[in-house]
């Protein structure tokens, strides 16, 4: 597939560049790896004076109504740069409190997160849904003249860094059960919310929320079912697309790294690059690469237009196909530098690390080709 950047897309992302190359050495995110803060709070400011913040949000609460295929490239950049800034939960989050939130409440919280000033993130998935994307066992139910929430979600990406959550909670049904959901917002610091901090494999700060008769904010109309499920559908898809592009990114650092050290290390008085069967394997890192960047690009494309034909299925195709070629792209990687690709001084086996990270985000291998054949036995035509 076939797609050129366009004059602003180029310039953002140029500047985006500039900024991670200065802000994010590999030995300056090993440092914040293990500061207290967990991510660079200047370059977290810096990323809203360019506007990273508006992107995913409206013009009309002061952002830029950018589509997935603008926030592309920028996650390409944040993806190779092995970025530890909350920028992805930051796009869920707002994306599904602008699809759910009525016009006051988008006008109140929104201006903030694209200021740089308050930081969201999106808790939906739960322990006992292993990636079955409508699981909610969490309950909502009202209290007064607000609502209180009780139950626990799983990974939530950017949960120790954020101030408010984006929750799904359910008023009524079954766990898997669709419809009977609402979206609602909670303050981290609320009584009955509790935090459980850790560090996922590639650093990024994560956590698990306990919600014990938590107050929240419902975000809408709670009984607008209809608009409950496009916004979560919505978030799901233009998070995946987010997803397939930081790992295209993470793929591009690899194999840079990869060419990098064929065409330095030497052994026996010759350049490593020289070997036939390792330029054959580099070369079939190039074919995955430029898979993996049509397929993020036909994921883009499905998010931003997701009542066309077959975008369901782009979707599912892109996370999948993504995800192993990252996969086998950075295990070539590391295979290519032989035992200094396994250790923590080495950026390569890092780019691996956050590879299967994103891979197990809004859902694994197995369960989108699950989801894969199962929208390919309805639709034999797909």
């Amino acid at each position: 597939m076939q797609f050129e950047l366009n004059d602003e897309q180029s310039a953002l992302r140029d500047s985006l560049a500039r900024l991670l190359a200065q802000r994010y050495s590999f030995e300056k995110r090993r440092a914040l790896a293990d500061s207290a803060e967990r991510h660079d709070p200047a370059a977290w400011g810096q990323l809203a004076e360019l506007g990273l913040m508006g992107l995913p949000v409206s013009e009309a609460y002061g952002g830029f109504g950018a589509k997935a295929e603008d926030i592309l490239p920028v996650m390409q950049e944040l993806g190779a740069a092995l970025s530890l800034e909350p920028y992805l939960p930051m796009v869920l989050g707002a994306t599904a409190l602008e699809r759910a939130g009525d016009e006051a409440q988008c006008n109140e919280y929104l201006p903030p997160v694209i200021a740089g000033e308050s930081r969201l993130a999106w808790a939906h998935d739960e322990a006992n849904g292993r990636h079955a994307p409508w699981w909610v066992q969490t309950t909502a139910h009202r209290e007064g003249d607000g609502w209180v929430l009780n139950g626990v979600k799983a990974l939530v990406l950017g949960a120790p860094l954020a101030d408010r959550f984006v929750v799904s909670a359910r008023l009524s049904g079954e766990p898997d059960q669709r419809e009977g959901c609402a979206l609602f917002l909670v303050d981290a610091a609320a009584p009955g919310v509790q935090l459980r901090s850790f560090a996922l494999v590639d650093d990024s700060a994560a956590g698990e929320l306990t919600f014990s008769g938590a107050q929240a904010v419902a975000l809408g109309d709670s009984t607008d079912s209809k608009r409950v499920l496009a916004a979560i559908d919505h978030t799901r898809a233009v998070g995946i697309a987010a997803i397939c592009a930081d790992m295209t990114g993470a793929m591009q650092a690899a194999y840079r790294l990869a060419v990098e050290y064929l065409n330095t290390r030497q052994q026996f008085g010759r350049y490593i690059g020289q070997n036939q069967a390792l330029r054959h394997r580099a070369a079939e890192m190039l074919v995955s690469l430029e898979l993996a960047r049509s397929m993020a690009i036909a994921a883009a494309v499905a998010a931003d237009d997701p009542a066309s034909d077959g975008a369901g299925l782009d979707l599912h195709r892109a996370k999948l196909s993504v995800g192993r070629h990252a996969r086998q792209l950075a295990q070539h990687a590391i295979q290519l530098h032989g035992g200094i690709g396994m250790t923590e001084e080495c950026a390569v086996g890092h780019y691996l690390r956050r590879i299967h990270v994103l891979d197990q985000l809004l859902g694994d291998g197995d369960a989108h080709a699950a989801r894969l054949a199962s929208l390919l036995a309805a639709s034999p035509s797909a």
